[in-house]
């Protein structure tokens, strides 16, 4: 494990135990919310199965070490123990998953999590472009900003191919971008601003820009076009 004065780069790429780390984080507790939220989520499992609340309760404790930190979050080891203790794991079996996942980051993050998709169709799509835009910011990939507001990660697919390429910024996608629309995102995040999360283009979720090119009448309403199949189904039948 890296030591205090040892560069880490972000994300999953190495996990940070330090004495400082250990001073900050070894009394994490959840807050008066949070308890209550953990709580509802442990009874979501049948007695004994409580471990299959780990996902959702590394996630809660990233969050709450978000919203101290003002960052996206990460789980530093001592929160991790924590969250091992809530429900009864050894935590060796919490890392397991803690380290699978790449919602976790193991190390501490920027305010905005910048995580590109760099696979096929987003290559292809564009994504040289996306990173170009955040290159021109000072954002590099694997490194968080001098500020603290973001963070780049380069990761695998996203599952938004037909909107390629895309990105995904803490829990929002924005997809279908240029460099210029890319830069826009990060200039109004920078500035505090919310820009509209997915499509940036005129075109609503994957849909054909422009609106659909068939079935026109499901964009108004619940159109049942059986009628024109077979003379029993559907609006009018007889």
């Amino acid at each position: 494990m890296p030591s205090g004065g040892e560069e880490l780069m972000v994300g999953q790429a190495g996990i940070l135990d330090s004495p400082e780390q250990r001073a900050r984080w070894e009394g994490f507790q959840w807050t008066d919310d949070n308890a209550r939220r953990a709580k509802e989520i442990i009874g979501w499992y049948p007695a004994g199965r409580q471990r299959s609340a780990v996902i959702p309760l590394l996630d809660l404790a990233q969050r709450q070490v978000g919203a101290e930190t003002n960052t996206q979050g990460w789980l530093p080891i001592p929160v991790m123990e924590f969250v091992g203790r809530e429900l009864d794991l050894p935590t060796i079996q919490v890392l397991e998953v803690a380290t699978f996942y790449t919602m976790f980051n193991l190390a501490p993050v920027g305010r905005f999590h910048v995580q590109v998709c760099g696979t096929t169709p987003c290559m292809l799509r564009g994504s040289d472009d996306v990173f170009a835009a955040c290159k021109k910011r000072g954002l590099k990939k694997g490194h968080t900003t001098d500020d603290g507001l973001f963070t780049l990660t380069e990761v695998e697919c996203l599952g938004a191919c037909a909107n390629a390429p895309m990105v995904q910024i803490n829990d929002d996608n924005y997809e279908d971008l240029t460099e210029a629309s890319m830069g826009a995102i990060l200039d109004a995040l920078a500035a505090g601003q919310t820009p509209k999360p997915g499509p940036q283009i005129e075109r609503q979720t994957s849909c054909p820009e422009g609106g659909p090119t068939t079935l026109k009448k499901m964009a108004e309403r619940n159109y049942d076009y059986r009628p024109q199949w077979t003379a029993t189904a559907g609006e009018g039948a007889q």
